[in-house]
């Protein structure tokens, strides 16, 4: 899809300040967890492409700056530049736009040792200052925990809402909880849980539930939202990831990959449906044809 100026029927169900950084955004999708080693930047990476795939104009931020993954993710080295002396070009890798702080590091395995100012002022010049141009969405990867990189998004930016990850057992449940009331505490809304990791199945085709079951739908039930999906333990997902191509763009018909284009649609669906309640006309809209006439509203389920 082409990055033509905001037209009538972009989704416009975001409540942003005044002084929005990212006006061009229709919708902000924090990926969250509050638990460390749960997926959070697997989900993210592969929610963003299977969402460019389906014809979304789609960004990805990676907000993790110390940890940041998107880089390896996605197989990109390159450098950000600016065309205009005032902007940041976004790197492009399967038609995402994106953004990571491991793009501008001089040796990549160097640590990122800032205080919160210093934090603070690179996520909003990642914002700000980042040629986002028109997207349908802007998915951001944020970091481990519930401390400040979450609460300065939920005052500088209005976000559409957050995705929380979890694993199945309720040493990573326990976290996602707090997280989840953090949310509430600072007014981000709750789209939707996914449980990754649900379950291994081994080459007899039986399936083993290596961390417990029912963690993603407990921690569904206690933030009121809908479990969006369940994502197998499946080993090509991290194969892919180490070789900079998610597993949404490799192996598009895998189990796993197929989690990831369901946490997409349902996703969609739930951004619709709340834009919908908000009395917003516009909601989320697709443009199959390759263009920019034919774009529709996608259906929703009640």
């Amino acid at each position: 899809m082409s990055d033509a100026s905001p037209t009538s029927s972009t989704p416009k169900s975001r409540t942003p300040g005044p002084d929005d950084p990212v006006p061009g955004v229709a919708h902000v999708v924090l990926v969250m967890s509050g638990k460390g080693g749960v997926g959070k930047s697997t989900t993210a990476t592969n929610l963003a492409l299977a969402l460019q795939r389906a014809g979304f104009r789609t960004g990805l931020l990676d907000a993790d700056i110390y940890g940041p993954s998107i880089p390896t993710m996605l197989g990109v080295t390159g450098r950000p530049v600016s065309t205009d002396g005032k902007t940041i070009e976004p790197l492009e890798r399967f038609g995402l736009k994106l953004m990571s702080i491991g793009f501008l590091l001089e040796d990549p395995k160097a640590a990122v040792i800032w205080r919160g100012p210093m934090l603070h002022g690179a996520l909003q010049q990642f914002l700000k200052d980042v040629a986002w141009g028109t997207l349908d969405f802007l998915v951001l990867d944020l970091p481990p925990g519930t401390g400040d990189v979450a609460l300065s998004l939920s005052q500088r930016l209005g976000v559409t809402g957050a995705v929380m990850v979890t694993t199945p057992q309720p040493v990573a449940t326990d976290d996602v909880y707090k997280a989840v009331s953090m949310c509430r505490k600072v007014n981000i809304p709750l789209l939707g849980v996914v449980e990754n990791m649900s379950w291994f199945v081994d080459t007899a085709g039986v399936r083993h539930e290596l961390f417990g079951k029912g963690g993603g739908q407990a921690v569904a039930d206690f933030a009121e939202a809908p479990l969006l999906a369940q994502v197998p333990i499946d080993q090509s997902v991290r194969e892919w990831g180490d070789k900079g191509t998610p597993v949404v763009q490799a192996a598009p018909d895998s189990p796993a990959a197929t989690a990831f284009k369901t946490l997409a649609d349902a996703l969609v669906e739930v951004v619709t449906a709340r834009a919908d309640a908000l009395g917003d006309d516009a909601g989320p809209v697709i443009d199959r044809s390759g263009g920019s006439g034919g774009r529709r509203r996608l259906p929703v389920t009640k």
